[in-house]
């Protein structure tokens, strides 16, 4: 049995005392001190890990500066803040022992948009992505390019300063910044642009004004000798560029640019807007080797590019393994007899469409006679003038990093020093030590980056639950500090200080850094702001942070290893959040984009498991043996009591594990991650194992039971459907329905049933032996047809016409008698009945498949889970059958098909497939575009993520709020703006939800086509 889990780290007493008169003064935000809140929020995409003492979420400015104010007590002079937004930092910018104040949940609106003036006004939790969306109609993007863009915030960039991809033409973040609000430890409010006027005599933002223009004035010359000239300068306390050169001004936001909240919170930010290209054209140059790739760039950057993007073959092969290698495969074809060791992306981008015709023209023909020369190690190049293509690349070149952390094995690239920033033109020779360094330690690497501007992402793979590699990492950064400084470059290129800020005294040297110390003093005399970052206050005896600090792997290590491999899906999450994606079709992560809750995201919860797990390794649990004993053998009377009387005292005492099954409980299962997710954390996988064992402890409710035994009842009730249906569609039943089981919206079960369809139908009847008769060469006119417990009990007229269809093709169906797929008990983690049906499942499948006849199912979700979940279970007990989708089974049958039937159709159809078919099979949309196409109809996909239903999950009383807010992110609009008749559906579950919502019964793609006959 599952033991109870009681630890929970403290809060201070200052903390709680603190948080209680905020909230007495009328705080309007959210304030969190559960531990699973402060774990989510203790992690970011680096390698450290720092709980806080509390998570709060303010909703507008005035919370921000109450925060401030109450701060300001001397009784709370020891509670201190970091500012969060996205949580995309590399060095762990945004980690605190203290307050964690996230502005990303609520502080999240475009204010204002002048189009006119090219500029626009943002609060700080507003997403880079969901900024280029506001202002696209209007002809303008925000240029700095993130590979982060789609989760990370304006703030967050603005307190890194961020930049990435075309940096040489559009800068970094602070070259875009007009002004800023800002509000410091005192609660004192600055605009930069003052356009609320001088601050107050006496506050922190008086005297930061006055003192940081004195540092930037009486030390110019110095600070013009230590800054090195480079496109991507220095980050944190940027003194050189406050200064303006032309005309002698002081501006206090180029100081606040990446100063990683250390000297206040960005709430507010004005910023200048780029007009988007009217063209832009990629040269995807390929290499035989990763050193002629960096050797060659400069020549890309004196051909006028854009930028010049590099990707390594690591990288690349990584990319092959990975979903979104099927959108760029075409665009990335290999060279024959060559082997791609390294790639160069040059971006052309302008206005004139000749100017940059003339440009790409003038490089290939350079290309050419290189390729025909074997100069520079080019084995070839492909143009791409399609936007759609170029998005796609570097889609691609975004996912390196969370790419990069999917390679095989414990040792994992890993961030620490890979936004060095040098010389393009010593670019190659640095890397070339780099490599050398990094050989001699025998690890291996992956490389990535922006070589038009010096920089390259460089992630030595590390296992840092080995503490001897952790010491050696502290040993490569120290080194790299050195090369840096050889090769007259930045340790901070790109991604910050975080926890590299011990670096910085020996970068600036004494006398500098003093005076950024003094700058930090008049800011945040009391070093309430990121402590540790960047500096700490002149006169004080505060320390940096240091590489060396806690990192994920301390914890990591403290789980038993083999208890570790056997959750890796949830082990190997490396931070990088791609879960947080901001874009409402894409399915990651439907829980995650209604509640803004960072629980609630696969990071959330893997990262909730991991300590679930240490705590229990903690206690001596071998959990892996409890998990067994489950899957093994029935529970004891005495453990039923048990479970009775610890569910009886729930409400009593604390358990950790109640705030894991919480986080558990609002995933929908719809497994997008585990394909989306570059380090395919696979929720759904690890929530079934959870659920397993946590209602070995605690009973479960009473619908869990209903879900779990459904494909049961199913075939029992559909013997009387009439009454069933009658007795399910009474107010009295519903109301007990959902007092007792919380289930609403029961659906009825189909009539006339499948059964009673297809009596008339030219059906082949199932017999094992009588199909083994049929010739070989006439079996794949044949098709068994593979029931689901969904489609064919309550969704009947779709089996019903694929039998229709099939005999429209010209093909011989066979209904194969239903047996239960199993998938709703593996989603409540009832593993020992899950087992036992997929065990029963697979073996009478086996058998069906050694007739060599296909076996075909129409609802995706199941026909996926007997390659999914059943090989998850049952391993190479599962055995060799495969079940087709729909799709699957008639494209490559095209050929063989007879449509001389068909009637022309003009008007085009639109599909919305289910999350689940389009992130596990990513090329069914297009290839259900090829079939329809085929029989000479037009079908255009539709951007939908997920749609709220998943199997039971939208008729669970508790979830039906959630399950709507997700049908409303992108499904409710799309439909809104098409004509119903002609919108198809793969999924049940999401036939389902637009029947409940839409009161429209929408049709199968196959019903479509059958209509076409």
């Amino acid at each position: 049995m599952l033991p109870k889990l009681q630890f929970q780290s403290d809060i201070e007493p200052v903390v709680l005392d603190y948080l209680k008169e905020l909230e007495s003064q009328g705080f309007t935000g959210d304030i969190e001190t559960s531990y699973s809140s402060r774990h989510a929020v203790s992690t970011d995409n680096s390698v450290y890990q720092q709980l806080p003492q509390a998570v709060v979420h303010p909703k507008c400015t005035e919370d921000v500066v109450l925060i401030g104010k109450v701060s300001a007590n001397p009784a709370y002079q020891s509670v201190t803040f970091s500012p969060r937004g996205g949580g995309t930092g590399t060095n762990g910018q945004s980690l605190t022992r203290g307050i964690v104040v996230d502005l990303s949940r609520h502080m999240n609106q475009v204010l204002e948009i002048n189009s006119e003036e090219g500029w626009v006004r943002v609060q700080a939790g507003v997403i880079k992505d969901q900024l280029n969306d506001a202002v696209r109609p209007y002809g303008f993007f925000f240029s700095p390019e993130l590979s982060t863009s789609n989760r990370a915030t304006l703030g967050g960039m603005i307190n890194t300063d961020a930049s990435g991809q075309g940096s040489l033409k559009y800068g970094k973040t602070s070259d875009h910044v007009l002004s800023l609000q800002a509000v410091f430890a005192d609660g004192s409010l600055l605009e930069s642009d003052m356009s609320a006027g001088e601050p107050a005599a006496g506050t922190y933002a008086a005297q930061a004004m006055t003192v940081t223009e004195a540092v930037c004035r009486d030390n110019r010359q110095q600070i013009l000798d230590k800054f090195p000239p480079l496109n991507r300068f220095l980050t944190g306390y940027d003194i050189k560029n406050a200064l303006n050169e032309d005309d002698g001004s002081f501006n206090i936001t180029r100081v606040l640019c990446g100063a990683e909240g250390s000297l206040a919170f960005i709430t507010e930010a004005k910023l200048n807007l780029t007009p988007i290209p009217a063209v832009r054209v990629l040269v995807n140059v390929k290499y035989d080797s990763f050193d002629a790739a960096l050797r060659n760039a400069p020549l890309m950057v004196e051909a006028d590019a854009l930028s010049v993007e590099t990707v390594d073959s690591r990288v690349l092969n990584l990319a092959k393994e990975d979903i979104v290698w099927h959108s760029v495969k075409s665009l990335l074809t290999d060279v024959p007899g060559r082997e791609m060791q390294g790639i160069n992306i040059v971006e052309y981008a302008g206005q004139d469409s000749e100017e940059i015709s003339a440009k790409v023209q003038a490089l290939t023909a350079r290309l050419d006679v290189m390729m025909d020369q074997s100069e520079a190690g080019i084995i070839g190049y492909q143009v791409c003038e399609d936007l759609s293509g170029i998005q796609r690349i570097y889609n691609m070149r975004k996912k390196a990093v969370g790419l990069l952390g999917a390679a095989k094995g414990h040792a994992k690239p890993v961030p620490f020093s890979e936004d060095t920033c040098v010389p393009p033109e010593n670019l190659a020779d640095f890397i070339a030590e780099f490599r050398a360094l990094l050989d001699s330690r025998s690890l291996d690497y992956g490389m990535f980056g922006h070589v038009d501007a010096g920089v390259l992402h460089v992630r030595p793979a590390l296992d840092l639950c080995d503490p001897n590699q952790e010491i050696l990492m502290q040993e490569i950064s120290d080194e790299v500090v050195k090369l840096v400084a050889k090769y007259g470059g930045l340790m901070w290129g790109e991604h910050g200080k975080g926890y590299r800020s011990e670096y910085g005294p020996e970068f600036f040297g004494d006398g500098l850094f003093t005076e950024l110390r003094r700058i930090k003093a008049a800011f945040d005399p009391n070093n309430k702001m990121n402590p540790g970052k960047i500096c700490t206050p002149l006169g004080s005896d505060f320390e940096l942070v240091k590489v060396s600090d806690v990192k994920r792997g301390y914890f990591d290590r403290q789980i038993d290893v083999e208890v570790r491999d056997s959750f890796k899906q949830a082990m190997e999450c490396n931070g990088n959040g791609l879960c947080f994606n901001y874009d409402a079709s894409s399915p990651m992560c439907p829980s995650m984009k209604v509640t803004a809750d960072r629980r609630h995201s696969p990071k959330g919860r893997a990262g909730l498991v991991r300590e679930w797990l240490r705590q229990l390794t903690e206690q001596g649990i071998d959990i892996l043996d409890i998990e067994h004993q489950t899957l093994s053998s029935a529970l004891p009377v005495k453990a039923l009591i048990d479970r009775i009387r610890h569910t009886w005292n729930k409400k009593h005492e604390y358990d950790f594990s109640h705030e894991v099954y919480e986080a558990m409980n609002g995933c929908l299962a719809c497994k997008a991650c585990a394909s989306q997710c570059p380090i395919k954390v696979d929720v759904p996988s690890f929530r079934a194992r959870f659920l397993n064992l946590y209602h070995t402890r605690y009973q479960r409710p009473a619908k869990d039971y209903l879900v779990a035994n459904i494909e049961t009842m199913l075939p029992v009730m559909a013997k009387m459907p009439v009454i069933v249906n009658g007795i399910l569609a009474q107010k009295w039943t519903q109301s007990l329905t959902q007092s007792l089981l919380g289930y609403i919206d029961t659906p009825l079960l189909s009539v006339p049933t499948l059964a009673k369809r297809v009596t008339k139908k030219a059906l082949i009847p199932f017999s094992l032996e009588g199909l083994a008769e049929v010739p070989a060469a006439q079996k794949q006119k044949y098709v068994i047809i593979v029931q689901d417990p969904f489609t064919s009990y309550y969704d009947a007229g779709v089996v019903d016409d694929f039998i229709s269809l099939v005999v429209k093709l010209g093909m011989h169906p066979v209904l194969l008698p239903f047996k239960p797929n199993g998938k709703a008990q593996h989603i409540k983690g009832f593993l020992k009945q899950f087992s036992s049906t997929a065990k029963s499942t697979a073996s009478f499948l086996k058998a069906v498949a050694s007739l060599n006849i296909p076996m075909v199912g129409v609802d995706p979700a199941t026909v996926l889970c007997y390659r999914d979940e059943y090989q998850e279970m049952l391993g190479d007990e599962r055995g060799d059958f495969d079940v087709l989708s729909v799709h699957e089974w008639l494209l490559p049958r095209l050929s063989d098909t007879d449509f001389s039937e068909v009637v022309a159709d003009e008007s085009p159809w639109y599909l919305f497939a289910h999350c689940t078919e389009k992130t596990k099979l990513p090329n069914s949309e297009k290839e259900w575009c090829e079939i329809f196409e085929h029989f000479g109809a037009r079908l255009k996909p539709v951007s939908v993520g997920c749609c709220g239903m998943a199997g039971t999950f939208g008729h669970e009383a508790d979830k039906y709020q959630m399950s709507e807010d997700i049908y409303a992110l992108s499904w409710r609009g799309n439909l809104a703006q098409l004509p119903a008749e002609r919108c198809l559906i793969t999924g049940y579950s999401c036939r389902s939800q637009v029947k409940r919502f839409e009161k429209i019964q929408p049709k199968h793609p196959l019903q479509a086509l059958l209509s076409l006959f």
